[in-house]
């Protein structure tokens, strides 16, 4: 729609005669696309990007609709003749149009009102039996093509297996891993996960590759690692790090928002090969081996050519790791790819986080460096000390942040004490924290807007609750509660997560599994742990991180006090779980 009618002289003479034309990117202002993606859901009944409105000067949408070509055709309104239609109709009867306007606006408004829902601890249960009845048991993943990562929904299943020993729920996650991973979704030879895959084999993707899918499935892989040691996870959340590191990240290392799918305007062209290009680059010998491997073939599997893949290849082979330079070194030379280079606030809290699940998971002190250079890049650029900014672009910063931004960070901020336990991170999640309450939390209704009073008003102010491609603020919001609860002891915290965890159960009742980051906040609550950690001499902390249950809530203090002496005058851990508490002890590699 951008070439074909944006770009165009007849649209814009016609939209510059009659229209203010504004356009948004809808990770800037995420306000602005969740209120009028509801207008044209309401409006058509269905969603998606672009994204047309046509309004009045206060707001008011009266016309709401996707992609319009720019004349019309087999039925679909063109944009020219929709311009001129509504042109006509404001000279005529402008009055329609804002009632119209106006209505639409109320009956969202009053869509937007909280209704009763189940009781959240059903919702976990409802979830699962969901998932084990949209799965597929062939080729992983949930319902049928196109399918999405959707890695929250695997990090519930392996939390929920942890928690309840259901060994489908594990099967579920790691067939959907492993088969995501052979896919041509995984870039096997520059790594990194593109955004979805168009068919049932996570085969052909949509070749584009987002930082936030790539973070949140580095977190997933290093889960399953955790719980299963088995190697593959480690090598996939490895090299998913490195395309990251290699190619998403600033000299100050801050991380870029994507990568495109195009190269000379053709979707795919620049990860897709023939056989005789392999072997021109590898020789006979390994170039045959390498495209076996990656079933590379003169048929092709995507418009004549391959996307190199591990559908039908059931082993890990050592020997093509030594082939994959010299391809990917041929590959970097076809053409450069546009890359978004925005730095999103809640998008670089993900990686963060990723980073520091790395640390703590494979020991590597790399990850932990490039953690604290992006939280770093994030001080310098993207807060003023009290408050957060959405995005960074070639020295200019964004509006005020928005929910994500601040429910993401005090994530990342949580996870980066519970690694070094410097109380700096936790002091400045709980300052964030009370910033988040005080500006953008619903005192009477529950649950947390969308944007903050400081922010620019519009004409309504929405909470998102749905986990989609990205988990919503209102369910990180939740984890970040129930956390915050439990290091800080602050019993309004706990008030304020029981709220929001009724709030949140009223929004997923209907479809508990698109709220499946929400209900990894129910799980860390109905299988709370809470461990106080009395320091007798710093270097006891070395390590410490790594020993400790993934959600545990991990408090650590420098000097003994009345309520947690040091016993047998050394390091002590004090350990709840569920309100029920062991006694003191001075080792805890048994116990986990």
């Amino acid at each position: 729609m951008e070439q074909e009618s944006f770009e165009d002289k007849d649209v814009a003479d016609a939209l510059n005669k009659n229209f203010i034309s504004i356009k948004v990117d809808k990770e800037e202002r995420p306000d602005i696309d969740s209120i009028y993606m509801n207008v044209c859901q309401t409006f058509t009944g269905s969603g998606g990007w672009p994204l047309t409105i046509i309004m009045t000067s206060e707001q008011k949408p009266f016309y709401a609709g996707t992609y319009f070509p720019k004349y019309s055709r087999y039925g679909v309104t063109g944009l020219m003749d929709l311009l001129y239609a509504v042109n006509e109709k404001w000279m005529s009867d402008k009055d329609a149009l804002i009632k119209s306007g106006n209505e639409i606006t109320n009956s969202i408004s009053t869509k937007m009102k909280q209704a009763q829902g189940d009781a959240p601890e059903n919702l976990v249960e409802k979830a699962v039996q969901i998932f084990k009845n949209a799965f597929d048991p062939n080729y992983g993943g949930f319902g049928s093509a196109p399918k999405f990562p959707a890695p929250h929904n695997l990090m519930f299943l392996l939390d929920y297996y942890e928690s309840n020993q259901d060994a489908e729920a594990l099967h579920m996650a790691e067939k959907t891993l492993l088969q995501m991973y052979k896919g041509g979704i995984f870039d096997h030879i520059g790594f990194g996960f593109s955004r979805y895959s168009t068919d049932e084999f996570w085969l052909a993707p949509h070749f584009e590759k987002m930082l936030y899918d790539n973070a949140l499935l580095i977190i997933a892989y290093l889960r399953a690692y955790e719980i299963t040691k088995n190697e593959l996870y480690k090598i996939v959340s490895i090299q998913t790090i490195d395309y990251v590191l290699r190619e998403l990240t600033n000299e100050e290392g801050g991380f870029y928002c994507a990568q495109d799918a195009d190269s000379e305007g053709v979707e795919g062209k620049y990860y897709v090969f023939t056989p005789d290009e392999i072997i021109a680059i590898l020789g006979k010998n390994d170039g045959e081996y390498f495209n076996h491997y990656f079933d590379i073939t003169a048929k092709g599997n995507f418009e004549g050519k391959s996307i190199p893949n591990l559908i039908h290849n059931h082993k890990h082979d050592s020997r093509i790791e030594a082939l994959l330079e010299p391809v990917y070194k041929y590959r970097r030379k076809r053409t450069s790819l546009h890359r978004d280079d925005k730095v999103l606030t809640s998008w670089n809290a993900l990686m963060i986080t990723a980073l520091v699940r790395a640390y703590k998971t494979l020991d590597d002190e790399k990850y932990l460096k490039a953690a604290k250079k992006a939280d770093l890049y994030i001080e310098n650029h993207l807060t003023d000390g009290s408050q957060l900014f959405t995005s960074y672009r070639k020295g200019k910063r964004s509006n005020n942040g928005f929910l994500d931004d601040y429910a993401f960070y005090i994530f990342a901020q949580i996870e980066m004490y519970g690694t070094e336990f410097d109380r700096k991170y936790l002091e400045k999640a709980v300052a964030l924290n009370k910033n988040v309450i005080s500006d953008f939390y619903d005192e009477n209704e529950s649950g947390f807007y969308l944007y903050g009073k400081k922010s620019e008003q519009l004409i309504l102010r929405p909470k998102e609750t749905y986990d989609g491609a990205i988990p919503s603020g209102n369910s990180v919001m939740c984890c970040n509660l129930i956390k915050l609860a439990g290091l800080t002891k602050d019993p309004k915290l706990s008030e304020i997560f029981e709220s929001q965890k009724e709030f949140m159960a009223a929004h997923a009742t209907g479809y508990p599994t698109g709220f499946s980051f929400y209900l990894l906040s129910l799980l860390t609550f109905l299988h709370t742990k809470e461990i106080v950690c009395v320091v007798k001499n710093q270097n006891d902390l070395e390590g410490l991180a790594g020993k400790f249950p993934t959600n545990a809530a991990v408090l650590v203090l420098e000097k003994e006090t009345k309520e947690y002496p040091l016993k047998n005058d050394r390091t002590t851990f004090y350990i709840c779980e569920n309100q029920t508490c062991l006694p003191p002890v001075n080792d805890i590699d048994n116990i986990f």
